[in-house]
């Protein structure tokens, strides 16, 4: 069975990009995969300092094996001054290669104005470096704030089916890089 671990890149209450990655996660598990969501919110980590050893903070361990454990995985980040936001650089900084490498990868990017491709540029060089595997769908949320309904669900049916494909891409990548049987959906 494929599994996606998903992880957002803000600390915001109702935060959108918690939203996207709640919308991209329903359409993955609809699909037969397994997913599963790290609130980083609810994470305790400390600031990367390079050293690699976080034996204070359990929640790093857990973070990396929820990591090494999946076989996908999805990345939503606000865009802050035009790249990733520094909370999930941190998180992503707290894993090396043996938590990443070989991973399918898929992001989602969440802005107030426009839509652009800033911080989805910027993951992808950050996943390519780690040797993870970036499917060529992404999604960029533009005007955020209008773009969910009091649910969390999307407004546009366009962004809607591009978040299907981007799922449905997902696991049919992640199914055929990692060598994975295809899931009964």
């Amino acid at each position: 069975m494929v599994k996606i671990v998903g992880l957002s890149g803000s600390l915001r209450k109702n935060s959108y990009s918690q939203q996207a990655l709640a919308q991209a996660a329903e359409r993955v598990e609809a699909l037969g995969a397994q997913m599963e969501i790290l609130d980083v919110r609810s994470l305790d980590l400390p600031f990367c300092n390079g050293e690699g050893d976080y034996a204070d903070y359990p929640d790093v361990k857990r973070l990396q094996n929820a990591f090494t454990q999946a076989d996908g995985i999805i990345l939503a980040t606000p865009e802050y001054h035009g790249s990733v936001s520094g909370v999930l650089k941190n998180a992503l900084d707290l894993m090396s290669f043996e938590h990443l490498d070989g991973k399918v990868a898929g992001v989602i990017s969440v802005l107030g104005g426009q839509a652009n491709s800033n911080a989805l540029n910027d993951l992808r060089v950050i996943l390519r470096w780690v040797h993870a595997w970036v499917i060529p769908e992404q999604i960029a949320i533009g005007q955020a704030w209008q773009a969910f309904d009091a649910d969390g669900k999307l407004l546009d049916d366009k962004l809607s089916k591009r978040l299907d494909r981007f799922a449905e891409s997902l696991v049919e990548h992640t199914q055929k890089i990692r060598g994975l049987e295809k899931v009964a959906a």
